[in-house]
């Protein structure tokens, strides 16, 4: 069942469970936003497959079904049929916008999937972007956090409200401008991608520091005697349902029990996060350490080894000293070859020096 969006004079029936479930509307630019970055999604891991590599099914599945797809289900849904009608159905809107919408989108990590498949050159001024100091601010979790709980005071208490309220354009850029937001906030804290983070104590102090504030901004809305974007609820004459000023309340106090809610289980996913991080530190570190262990047993069995030769060769060296000595002792010098030969040696230069011996008479007979 297809729903009009309402307008002064032409409020759509009254809200029932049924509606609920079976209203929708067709909103161009979300489902646009959506085949965009659901095509580039699955065109990015179709090309990480064909080339022989694998991609996770649970990131495909956050990114794809529960990111989009609660994105489409705020957008195009009986949500988006009466957000302008009724604030508490606008404030549900806003939740799964801004805080539900882009923790699956984060778990999705679609910044590593296009590092993976991208040219070199995107890849390498997306890295630069990563890196940048504009991207280190954004990140930031006092900035980002800061601008994540302005956001909606700004919303509600300025004529920015009652302007997406009336301008159909602003109305679904507002809710674009809910999932950016939420983005820049939950990735950093939650999400795989490479890109500037802070520590685990930082974030959690961050989350922590943020939770009031839904608290204070849903007691603010509930307690205040002035309907919200008042003319334009007022011009639409709805006759069915609470009050503008009895939903405002319940808007409020959908704000302030949904956003501690899910703060909570965001500052409990970080905690779980921070302390698996700590288990595989330690066992790399352990891994570590046994590696110096190996390579320094090594290092001194080496150097024993060494040792060792080094031993043997000089007593083989004495051993062998040790055996000259003792054989020149034993052998005689007239006997040593050296010395005959040059005892004969100095005979026969005596003989030459005296000329030939005369011959006897007996002997020329």
């Amino acid at each position: 069942m297809f729903l009009a969006h309402a307008t002064p004079g032409n409020v759509p029936p009254e809200l029932t469970p049924i509606r609920l479930l079976t209203g929708w509307v067709f909103e161009p630019i979300p489902i646009l936003v959506a085949m965009l970055f659901g095509g580039l999604y699955l065109y990015g891991v179709h090309k990480l497959r064909a080339r022989g590599d694998s991609w996770s099914r649970w990131r495909s599945f956050s990114f794809l079904g529960l990111g989009l797809g609660t994105f489409l289900l705020a957008t195009e849904s009986a949500l988006a049929a009466y957000d302008t009608v009724l604030l508490s159905v606008h404030m549900v809107q806003h939740m799964v916008l801004a805080m539900i919408t882009p923790i699956f989108l984060a778990l999705g990590a679609p910044i590593t999937l296009a590092l993976r498949t991208l040219p070199a050159k995107w890849r390498n001024r997306l890295n630069a972007l990563l890196h940048s100091r504009y991207a280190k601010v954004v990140t930031f979790p006092a900035f980002a956090g800061f601008v994540f709980v302005l956001n909606p005071f700004a919303l509600y208490f300025t004529p920015w409200y009652e302007l997406t309220l009336r301008n159909t354009f602003m109305h679904d850029m507002n809710h674009v401008h809910f999932v950016i937001i939420g983005c820049m906030w939950f990735w950093p804290l939650l999400g795989l991608d490479p890109m500037p983070r802070a520590s685990y104590p930082m974030r959690l102090l961050a989350v922590f520091a943020t939770l009031p504030f839904h608290a204070w901004l849903g007691i603010a809305i509930m307690s205040s005697s002035n309907v919200l974007a008042g003319d334009w609820y007022n011009d639409l004459g709805r006759d069915w349902g609470a009050s503008p000023l009895s939903d405002q309340g319940t808007a409020g106090g959908i704000l302030w029990g949904s956003g501690d809610i899910i703060g909570l289980l965001v500052f409990l996913v970080l905690f779980v996060q921070w302390a698996r991080a700590s288990e595989r530190e330690a066992v790399r570190e352990d891994r570590r350490l046994d590696r110096l262990e190996l390579i320094e047993a090594g290092r001194k069995a080496r150097e024993e080894r060494l040792a060792r030769e080094a031993a043997e060769a000089g007593e083989a060296g004495d051993g062998a000293r040790s055996g000259l000595e003792v054989a020149g002792k034993s052998v005689p010098k007239s006997t040593l070859p050296g010395d005959s030969a040059r005892t004969e040696e100095a005979g026969s230069a005596v003989r030459v020096a005296r000329g030939p011996e005369p011959r006897s008479a007996d002997s020329a007979e």
